[in-house]
């Protein structure tokens, strides 16, 4: 899938999640993606991502200025996970929904995550944990 993304000039929106993906694919696709940045909107839900793989997402969305909506959820990004993407939407502006439900991220990585998209307009999180 990744390398069929390096070469589409086209594409804005991808979900691939819940297709039996692994995290080292999902991350693959993520790595493409920020050299491509075209993207609007990845789905990326239940692929076994990891809190380091949620680190590597976290970069980036960092860097992204197109990606609107992200769907991470029923992965594995814990705690850590979270902080690291808290940390990367304090510095992304474009990023508005995300969905982070079933990573067990706990009220620490909950409140990281709001407290860096507070008081942004038109945020949509879906954070159930």
């Amino acid at each position: 899938i990744a390398e069929a993304l390096r070469g589409n000039g086209v594409l804005t929106s991808l979900d691939v999640g819940s297709n039996g993906l692994t995290e080292e694919a999902a991350l693959g696709i993520v790595r493409v993606e920020r050299q491509r940045n075209m993207l609007t909107s990845l789905g990326l839900h239940n692929c076994g991502i990891g809190p380091t793989g949620a680190a590597e997402i976290a970069e980036y969305v960092s860097g992204s200025r197109v990606l609107t909506t992200l769907s991470l959820w029923r992965n594995k990004i814990g705690v850590e996970g979270a902080k690291a993407i808290a940390e990367a939407l304090r510095g992304n502006g474009v990023l508005t929904k995300i969905g982070l439900w079933g990573n067990k991220i706990g009220d620490e990585g909950e409140k990281a995550i709001r407290d860096a998209v507070s008081g942004r307009v038109g945020s949509e999180l879906k954070m159930l944990h």
